[in-house]
C-alpha cells in the first residue's frame, strides 16, 4: 500500500507504525528504535527520523513538546490530555484528567486560549 506521498510500506516502516496505537504513551525517537528494533533488528536511528516526519507530515502523529525535552510523538486525533514525566526512567506517561477550565486563574483582562500540564514524579516502575 502507498501512502499520499508515494511512499514504500516497509517493515521497518510498519514497526514504528505500529507503536503509535490510541492508548499508546507518548515515544521518544530512542524508544522508537528500541521497540521497533525487536521486530526489525538493524533499524537505524535516520529511519526512526524519516518515519517520523513522514508520519507527521500525513497527520498521523503529532509531537508532544514538554519544557527541557526533545520531542516525543503520538497518535493524533487523542482527545486533550496531559502527560506525567517519571524522574527516575524518564519515560512519559499520558494523564487522562484534566482540573478543566482553568481561566479563572489568568489576570483581569487575559483570555485563555488553551493550557498544557505536565505532572513529574516517579512511575509505577521506579516507586
Amino acid at each position: 500500500e502507498l501512502s499520499s506521498h508515494m511512499e514504500r510500506q516497509t517493515p521497518q516502516r510498519d514497526a514504528i507504525r505500529s507503536l503509535f496505537t490510541p492508548d499508546g504513551d507518548p515515544l521518544s525517537p530512542q524508544e522508537l528504535l528500541e521497540q521497533a528494533s525487536r521486530d526489525v533488528p538493524k533499524l537505524s536511528i535516520a529511519t526512526v527520523y524519516r518515519t517520523i516526519r513522514s508520519l507527521e507530515e500525513l497527520g498521523e502523529i503529532v509531537p508532544v513538546e514538554l519544557p527541557g525535552e526533545p520531542a516525543r510523538y503520538e497518535l493524533a486525533g487523542k482527545d486533550h490530555h496531559h502527560h506525567f514525566v517519571c524522574e527516575s526512567c524518564g519515560r512519559v506517561f499520558d494523564v487522562d484528567a484534566c482540573p478543566g477550565n482553568l481561566a479563572h486563574m489568568t489576570p483581569d483582562g487575559f483570555k485563555l486560549t488553551r493550557h498544557d500540564i505536565t505532572l513529574y514524579g516517579l512511575c509505577g516502575q521506579c516507586v
